[in-house]
């Protein structure tokens, strides 16, 4: 839709109520809602303001005014709210320079798609995440000076199989590490997922599959339709936003963190990735997994740069707890093609050259989309122009090996501060085509180590007291 096509859309709606949103810097939806009688034409071009000061990680409080540009592209009615709301996803402009606004994720991810055309490579790069998500009944948190403590129960979880619950304990709780596929009674959540996947549909979300996840309580996965980069980091955000309103709706609650449960597989964000160009796959060929050179030499490109990456595709301290060996955790730095240990897989699903693209595995669910997309684009573009060699494919349980065939396989990051540490070093592949600035990673890098890194290094951790409180 156009602007005048949006209006006339929300009239017909009956809307009463305009919901502008945009996403700030990691990645969490923002809004602001307007009367219908508030909003006409002119805002599309002249946009709404709003305090860019109080938005984390984005502007000082003396150069605060920012402006909100509606997409009206982006808009759809919310089927959460109780009176009619159009919703209008927004870019970020300075309202003094009339300039997109250089931290806005949503810019950042259009230039690089802007970058990939300019190359000559490409005119299209596909996505296609797989988000996974914990369904809780129940959780408890908080930290302060003198405490610090969590705590989650799902109804499902392999821990109840005990408990004392309303009208006696039925049983049926998926054993640990043994939650894929089970049909219910054992999977507790069919209904609720189809719910969250008929949301979607009316949203104009193409879903493919929903499932239970590997780890017990809850563990979840929605798979989307491979779409343009931009709009898919669109689709993501109002993926996360529908799961997270139909969990409450039904009494339940939904996280995207990486590793909420301990000794549990933690939720990851496999992104699958392609290039085509005037309507061509450009990945597919008679190399290693059917790849063609181009393909392999993006592959390439990602691998040089997972450390660096780490820290857009993984920018939590939680996200490490999931990268870690066992619980098929993409920790090594290697491709294969059926292998799912490899951090680069190749699925071998289908034959067809329009299905031949790259699966990411280590991404996990806490990336801001459009940085996360936007930062592997750039990196498999780095590959393709540089002709990065992949390395040899490996194609054996990376988990089994011997220490003396593992010593030489990189991998990802232990942490978010080392992850940080190798954006600083490699980040001038991102810099190409302007797309990241130089002050978008520096203010990143800040941000994170301010923000997170920091305070989570210097509290204490509940289990410190089981180890040491008695030394």
């Amino acid at each position: 839709m156009n602007a005048k096509e949006c209006l006339e859309y929300a009239k017909k709606n009956n809307v009463v109520m305009v919901d502008l949103r945009f996403c700030d810097w990691p990645g969490t939806w923002q809004h602001c809602s307007y009367p219908i009688g508030m909003f006409d034409e002119d805002v599309f071009e002249d946009g709404m303001g709003f305090d860019g000061s109080s938005i984390r990680g984005w502007q000082a409080i003396n150069e605060s005014d920012m402006l909100m540009v509606p997409d009206p592209s982006t808009a759809f009615i919310d089927p959460f709210f109780k009176h009619p709301t159009l919703v209008i996803l927004c870019d970020i402009v300075d309202p003094v320079t009339r300039e997109p606004y250089h931290r806005d994720p949503r810019y950042i991810a259009r230039k690089s798609v802007n970058y990939l055309k300019s190359s000559g490579i490409g005119d299209t790069c596909f996505v296609g995440p797989e988000a996974e998500f914990f369904i809780f009944d129940d959780i408890k948190y908080g930290t302060g000076p003198n405490e610090g403590f969590f705590f989650i129960d799902s109804i499902e979880g392999s821990w109840n199989t005990g408990a004392e619950e309303a009208g006696g304990n039925l049983g049926y709780k998926p054993r640990a590490q043994e939650g894929y596929f089970p049909a219910p009674p054992l999977d507790h959540f069919q209904d609720l997922r189809t719910e969250m996947v008929l949301n979607m549909e009316k949203l104009g979300i193409v879903v493919e599959a929903q499932h239970h996840e590997v780890a017990s309580g809850g563990q979840a996965e929605i798979d989307m339709k491979f779409e343009e980069l931009l709009k898919m980091a669109d689709q993501v955000m109002l993926y996360k936003y529908i799961v997270k309103q139909t969990a409450r709706e039904n009494g339940v609650t939904a996280t995207f963190m990486p590793k909420p449960v301990f000794e549990a597989n933690g939720s990851g964000m496999h992104t699958h990735q392609s290039i085509w160009k005037e309507g061509k796959p450009l990945f597919a060929g008679d190399g290693y997994g059917g790849f063609s050179e181009l393909g392999l030499h993006y592959v390439g490109g990602i691998l040089k740069h997972s450390r660096a990456l780490a820290a857009f595709t993984n920018p939590t301290t939680n996200s490490y707890k999931r990268l870690t060996p066992g619980y098929e955790a993409p920790v090594n730095l290697a491709l294969s093609s059926r292998n799912r240990s490899a951090s680069c897989r190749i699925p071998m699903y289908s034959q067809s050259p329009k299905a031949k693209r790259i699966e990411v595995r280590y991404p996990d669910p806490t990336a801001n989309p459009y940085l996360a997309f936007a930062a592997m684009l750039m990196a498999g573009l780095d590959g393709i122009e540089n002709k990065i060699d992949p390395g040899e494919p490996l194609d054996k349980n990376i988990y089994s090996l011997s220490p003396e065939e593992a010593a030489g396989i990189p991998s990802m990051p232990g942490n978010l501060e080392e992850a940080l540490a190798c954006l600083k070093e490699d980040h001038d592949f991102l810099l190409k085509g302007d797309v990241f600035t130089a002050d978008s990673i520096e203010n990143w890098i800040e941000y994170k180590q301010e923000e997170e890194v920091n305070p989570v290094r210097l509290r204490p951790h509940p289990h410190e007291f089981e180890l040491y409180f008695d030394i």
